[in-house]
């Protein structure tokens, strides 16, 4: 990241609320991941004064992949940004889903995705997707190193005040992305139930690609799940998950801890933890909200992606529906809308679609996690039968996921023929 780029950002932007000009109104994200960058982006479209506050003093985001899928996608092309993104596929060919000793239980491939859902996933580092958004704010918008805390919500006739070190914020509307411990959601609805458990923890690496080409696959074992997914870059990323209890930290490291559990599965997983050096292993044990909020908004302030429905990893959903989140949230308070109005849309448009992903992804981390020989054999033998009642059976079950479209036509990638979908 351009650290020149971020210290004018942090100069400039101290006095952006004073300073926004008077036909616009102003919004503060307060949060620089994904889906904050996101609708930033969307709001200064829309003609929003945007700030986006980052507590970290860099963005700089973790060493681990994430895939997009066509929903996400079709959400970026309202932003032009989708067939940038399209341009970082790494998948062409085959891929599917493998049993621990390797025996392939669904064979698919990029061409069938492409039919199904009218796109395929694209693996690409979080970095260089944060890189694109950043790439797309205007100048000056972007504040690293603010700790920023909201102090009042608002109302239809107050501005939502955010209190920073720095001094107050006055703000037409502050978007809570703050991720899954978010400030913002516990300040909007304070007796509401924290983020639990998951049941499971998570590792995460990226490395050079081996020698030796492999398809790209994600195993489902005892207990565990195992993903190994091509780059456009030439680089790999892996990523795993086991049952474990919370908080639990390998005695030596975490490399060696996936060699303990993932060296005698099918290649080319050896190869990979063999290959990754120990300080680049991730581990994040995975929570999950389980109790949906009754509203994501508040006042004038909106939460979006984990701030308002932290998910499981199941679906590889949690970067998309922030994605979405921060679009729809953008086409539903353009300027010169009733806020109130708009924002109350935005609740009624994401809540429930995002609810249920979140319990999906709940159940699929169930399936995914068995432990017991005879309820695996079970599992693997029912995902065989099914694929061969066609070979899209099991990604047609994905559809009302990754068919979604955005609340208006996309107007920047050549897509405005396709109608649009709300979900």
């Amino acid at each position: 990241m351009n650290q020149a780029r971020n210290q004018a950002g942090n100069q400039a932007g101290k006095q952006a609320g004073k300073q926004a000009r008077k036909e616009q109104p102003h919004a503060v994200v307060i949060g620089g991941g994904i889906g904050g960058l996101t609708a930033a982006i969307g709001l200064h479209e829309s003609g929003w004064s945007v700030t986006v506050l980052e507590r970290a003093a860099s963005l700089e985001p973790v060493g681990s992949g994430i895939g997009l899928a066509p929903n996400s996608q079709r959400a970026l092309d309202v932003l032009g940004l989708g067939d940038r993104v399209r341009a970082l596929a790494a998948w062409e060919g085959d891929g599917g889903m493998r049993a621990q000793n390797g025996r392939w239980l669904v064979r698919t491939s990029a061409a069938a995705a492409e039919g199904t859902y009218g796109g395929s996933l694209v693996m690409l580092h979080r970095a260089t997707l944060v890189d694109l958004l950043v790439s797309a704010l205007p100048e000056k918008s972007l504040r690293t190193g603010v700790r920023a805390r909201l102090a009042d919500p608002g109302t239809a006739d107050r501005r939502a005040v955010v209190t920073t070190d720095d001094g107050d914020i006055e703000a037409d509307l502050v978007v809570g992305a703050d991720g899954i411990n978010s400030a913002v959601r516990t300040a909007l609805f304070p007796a509401h139930p924290q983020p639990v458990y998951a049941g499971f923890t998570a590792w995460r690496f990226v490395i050079p690609a081996p020698d030796e080409a492999f398809t790209p696959h994600e195993t489902w074992g005892r207990g565990g799940v195992w993903g190994t997914q091509p780059l456009k870059d030439g680089r790999v990323y892996a990523y795993a998950t086991a049952r474990l209890p919370e908080g639990g930290r390998a005695p030596d490291s975490e490399k060696a801890e996936l060699e303990r559990r993932f060296a005698d599965w099918h290649d080319p997983i050896p190869g990979l933890i063999a290959a990754v050096r120990p300080e680049d292993v991730l581990r994040n044990d995975v929570r999950h909200l389980t109790t949906p909020l009754p509203a994501y908004h508040r006042g004038r302030v909106a939460l979006l992606g984990d701030a308002a429905h932290a998910m499981a990893p199941s679906l590889g959903q949690g970067g998309n529906q922030a994605i979405e989140d921060a679009v729809v949230l953008a086409h539903h308070v353009a300027p010169g809308a009733d806020l109130a109005t708009g924002l109350a849309a935005y609740s009624a448009a994401r809540v429930p679609r995002t609810t249920e992903i979140v319990r999906r992804a709940a159940r699929a981390a169930r399936v995914t996690h068995l432990t017991g020989a005879p309820l695996i054999a079970v599992r693997n033998a029912l995902i065989s039968t099914a694929t061969r009642l066609g070979p899209d059976f099991i990604m047609r079950s994905f559809s009302s996921i990754a068919d979604w479209r955005p609340p208006q036509a996309p107007y920047a990638a050549g897509t405005t023929d396709r109608e649009p979908v709300q979900r």
